[in-house]
């Protein structure tokens, strides 16, 4: 008996050890209201478990408003990151941009003007940017409201959203704008996963009353079409779905349920079967609408050498705030 513990205990050590030495760590993008302190980052090395860097790496300064909300973060082939984020709530017809190689020096940022052939676009919410291999380029989807041009249910016409899209290869020339996805109702919040070859997952809010929660769609290219949304997955009141890849193909999607003022999580290996594992996560109090992405160890600490001292406090135990 005392050998196999003595095994037992020598196979966790090991397992401990190999977690502590793994060469990549999570991030996820964040904000604070109200939205113009810029930049926030929390890091994990499990997915499940994160803590504050405690500081701001990048400052708003385009837009009409100079906010950044909804930051979103994708790392092209050459190692450069780059980030878009929403510039204001109304009256905006393009999001910010900035690129960095370290995530903490940056590019002098730019605003990417994607909807002013539409003069009555009501906003520019949530740009949401990620990398097709398949295709070379990145594509930038948002969600947009353009008055009288969709059917509506009980939104108002300066809340009807659609979701919108742009690519690019080098963000100097972008393609038209095109339209994204029309479901036949309001959605917002979008992030788009590649599975595999012909194989892609949209995550999407529906923004409609009552729903107001996270479905999923399926799609063979990264552009679409993603022609059936699914059921809910979530609770109603809820948003900002963001996607964490863990090993064994399994997905973590957290979502802010923000009428209960706290974040959840849902684990899935097929997008169509989630377990709540809201009681295994930790998210930092303050935490608002961001995209997770996986960094080099290296890369995180020298974030952590910027970040001041006390940078891993201010998590709470459960996700709640």
């Amino acid at each position: 008996m005392r050998k196999k513990i003595s095994q037992s205990l020598l196979i966790l050590s090991g397992a401990t050890l190999l977690s502590s030495c793994a060469k990549e760590a999570y991030l996820f993008t964040s904000f604070r209201e109200p939205a113009t302190d810029g930049l926030h980052l929390l890091y994990s090395y499990d997915g499940y478990k994160w803590k504050d860097l405690n500081k701001s790496f990048l400052t708003p300064q385009v837009g009409p408003s100079k906010l950044m909300r909804d930051p979103s973060i994708t790392q092209g082939p050459d190692g450069t990151y780059h980030l878009v984020w929403t510039c204001g709530w109304k009256g905006d017809k393009g999001f910010g941009y900035a690129s960095s190689k370290d995530l903490v020096h940056w590019s002098e940022q730019r605003f990417i003007d994607v909807m002013s052939h539409e003069p009555s676009t009501v906003n520019v919410w949530a740009p949401e940017i990620f990398f097709d291999p398949p295709t070379q380029q990145f594509l930038i989807v948002w969600a947009s409201t353009i008055p009288l041009r969709f059917p509506k249910g009980q939104e108002e016409e300066d809340n009807n959203h659609r979701l919108y899209y742009t690519t690019t290869k080098d963000f100097q020339t972008f393609a038209p704008t095109r339209l994204y996805l029309d479901p036949g109702f309001s959605v917002i919040d979008s992030e788009v996963l590649r599975r595999g070859v012909d194989d892609y997952v949209l995550v999407v809010k529906d923004n409609t009353r009552p729903e107001r929660n996270i479905k999923v769609a399926f799609g063979p290219t990264a552009t679409g079409p993603f022609l059936k949304v699914s059921e809910p997955f979530t609770a109603n009141f809820t948003e900002g779905p963001s996607v964490a890849k863990l090993p064994h193909n399994q997905w973590l999607i957290y979502y802010d349920a923000y009428r209960e003022k706290k974040y959840g999580a849902v684990k899935t290996s097929d997008f169509k079967t989630f377990t709540d594992v809201s009681a295994k996560v930790s998210v930092p109090v303050g935490h608002k609408h961001g995209t997770i992405f996986i960094v080099p160890r290296k890369t995180l600490k020298n974030l952590l050498q910027t970040a001041p001292a006390g940078a891993a406090g201010a998590t709470s135990a459960t996700g709640k705030p």
